[in-house]
C-alpha cells in the first residue's frame, strides 16, 4: 500500500470520527440545553433561588455548566444554548415550568389554570400538622440539643457531605428540627425529583379509596390491546414490574432523559415502549412507569381542571399541602415521574401520612391497607422495592431499621420513614454522585442515637 492510499484511509477514518461524534454530540442537544432550561427556570420562577447558585451547585456539572443561560424576568422563562443547539423553558401560573417541545408557546401560554387552590384554612394561624402553628414548648422524648447540633453540622460543617438545602425531623409527628441553606427557608419550594412517584403513589391510592381505580386491573391502553402488554395491571406499573423496556440511565442519552427532555407527551412516549418481559416478573426502575400512572389519573376525569381540582382538594389540602406545585408536560399531563415542587414542611407532612397508616388528622385519606401494600416488596426487587417507595429489608441503610421505607429522589432528596421510631426524616438538596454523595446512613444513624 502506498503512502498515499495510507493518508487518504487514515483522513477517512479521521473524518468518519469526527462526524460520528457531531452526530452523537448533536443527539444531545435537547438534552443539555433541555435540562438546563427547564430546571434554571422552575428552580428561578417556582422555588425562587438565585439563578446564579444554581447555575453554581444545581448545573455545574458534565456539559450542562458550559450551557449559556438568559433569564427573562418579564415574560418568566429561560432559554439555555449549547454550541448550536438550544431550548427554551417557560413558566405559567399553577403548572409550573413547561419546556418547550412539539408544541406551540402561544398555545401553552393562553391555557389558564382554573383551580380554586384556597384551602379553606390558614397555614399561618392553623396548628400543626395541617398548618404551621407548633408549640413553643415541645417535648417528645428526644435528645433535642444533640439534634441541633446534627442540624447545624449538616449545614455549617458539610460534615455529611452534599450540598443540603432543607432539613426536617419529626418525632411523634412533631418538628424537632428544622434548618435551611441560608437565602432558603420555610416557604421556599424544593424540587422533588424522583420523590414526585411516591405522591403519584398516594393520588392512586386517593383514587382507589374513591373507587375509580383498582390496582389489580390491567392498565388498558389502546396500543397494548394486541400484544402481551395487555397484561400489565395498575400494580405491575406501581411496583415496577411492567416488563416494558427501559434504559433509566441518567448520564447519557437514555430513556429517561429523552423522556424528561425531549417529548412533548411524556405518558405516551413511555407506553409506546416494548415488551422486554413478561408483565409482574422481573423489576426494573422505570420514570416512565410513573408518568403512565399519572396518565391513567388523568383519564379518570372529563377534563384537565377537574383532574387538578381533585389533587388539590382530595389530596394536597386534606395534608396541609396548600402551595406546592405538580409540574405538567406540554400535553397536560403530571410529570409524576420527576416535577413536584414543595416545601419541605410539606414533604415532612407527607411523610407524616404514610408513618400514621394512610390517616391524617384523624381522617383516613389512603385506603385502609394502602401502606401496607405500599410496603410490600415487589416479587422481583430483592426486598428493595415497593409500590413506587423505596424498602429497607435488604438493609440499604444498614443503621437504620429494616421496617424503615422511603421516597428517593436523584441528587439526594430524601423523605425516610420510620415506624419503630416514630420517626420522619426530610434531607434536600444537591448530593451528586459519586463526588458529592451526603452520607445518608451515617445521619440517619446520628439522628436514631437521639432518641
Amino acid at each position: 500500500m502506498t503512502k498515499k492510499k495510507v493518508f487518504y484511509g487514515t483522513l477517512l477514518l479521521f473524518a468518519a470520527i469526527v462526524a460520528g461524534a457531531v452526530v452523537y454530540v448533536n443527539s444531545l442537544m435537547p438534552i443539555i440545553t433541555g435540562y438546563a432550561a427547564k430546571n434554571l427556570c422552575s428552580n428561578v420562577f417556582v422555588s425562587g433561588r438565585d439563578a446564579k447558585e444554581i447555575e453554581d451547585i444545581d448545573l455545574n456539572f458534565s456539559f450542562i455548566k458550559f450551557t449559556r443561560n438568559k433569564v427573562d424576568r418579564e415574560e418568566q422563562s429561560v432559554t439555555s444554548s449549547f454550541l448550536w443547539g438550544r431550548s427554551k423553558a417557560i413558566f405559567r401560573e399553577g403548572f409550573g415550568v413547561t419546556l418547550i417541545r412539539d408544541a406551540s408557546e402561544k398555545e401553552l401560554r393562553n391555557d389558564v389554570y382554573a383551580v380554586d387552590t384556597d384551602p379553606g384554612y390558614r397555614p399561618d394561624t392553623t396548628a400543626w400538622p395541617l398548618g404551621d402553628v407548633v408549640p413553643d414548648t415541645l417535648d417528645t422524648g428526644i435528645d433535642k440539643p444533640a439534634l441541633t447540633e446534627i442540624a447545624r453540622k449538616l449545614m455549617s460543617d458539610t460534615a455529611y457531605g452534599g450540598i443540603p438545602f432543607a432539613f426536617v425531623v419529626l418525632h411523634k409527628g412533631m418538628p424537632v428540627a428544622e434548618t435551611y441553606r441560608p437565602g432558603l427557608g420555610r416557604d421556599t419550594r424544593f424540587l422533588s425529583w424522583s420523590v414526585a412517584k411516591s405522591f403519584t403513589n398516594a393520588i392512586a391510592g386517593v383514587l382507589v379509596q374513591m373507587g375509580k381505580m383498582d390496582v389489580s386491573e390491567p392498565a388498558g391502553f389502546e396500543e397494548w390491546k394486541n400484544d402481551d402488554r395487555k397484561r400489565i395491571t395498575i400494580n405491575d406499573l406501581l411496583q415496577m414490574q411492567s416488563g416494558l423496556e427501559w434504559n433509566e440511565d441518567y448520564g447519557s442519552r437514555s430513556d429517561v432523559n429523552l423522556m424528561l427532555f425531549n417529548a412533548a407527551d411524556m405518558s405516551r412516549f413511555a407506553v409506546t415502549h416494548p415488551l422486554e418481559h413478561p408483565a409482574g416478573t422481573s423489576w426494573k426502575y422505570s420514570s416512565g412507569t410513573a408518568n403512565i400512572i399519572t396518565s391513567l389519573i388523568r383519564n379518570e376525569f372529563d377534563s384537565d381542571t377537574s383532574c387538578y381540582a381533585f389533587i388539590h382538594d382530595r389530596f394536597f389540602e386534606k395534608i396541609g399541602i396548600t402551595d406546592a406545585v405538580f409540574e405538567v408536560d406540554p400535553s397536560g399531563d403530571l410529570v409524576g415521574s420527576s416535577y413536584l415542587y414543595a416545601t419541605a414542611r410539606d414533604y415532612a407532612r407527607f411523610g407524616l401520612l404514610y408513618l400514621n397508616d394512610g390517616v391524617f388528622c384523624g381522617e383516613r385519606i389512603l385506603p385502609e391497607g394502602w401502606v401496607d401494600y405500599t410496603r410490600t416488596p415487589a416479587s422481583a426487587s430483592g426486598g428493595e422495592y415497593g409500590a413506587l417507595f423505596w424498602l429497607n429489608r435488604s438493609k440499604t441503610f444498614p443503621s437504620a431499621p429494616e421496617d424503615m421505607f422511603s421516597c428517593n429522589g436523584h441528587d439526594g432528596q430524601m423523605i425516610f420513614i420510620l415506624p419503630s421510631n416514630d420517626l420522619v426524616v426530610v434531607v434536600l438538596g444537591f448530593s451528586h454522585k459519586p463526588d458529592n454523595s451526603l452520607d445518608f446512613d451515617t445521619l440517619l444513624k446520628d439522628i436514631l442515637e437521639t432518641i
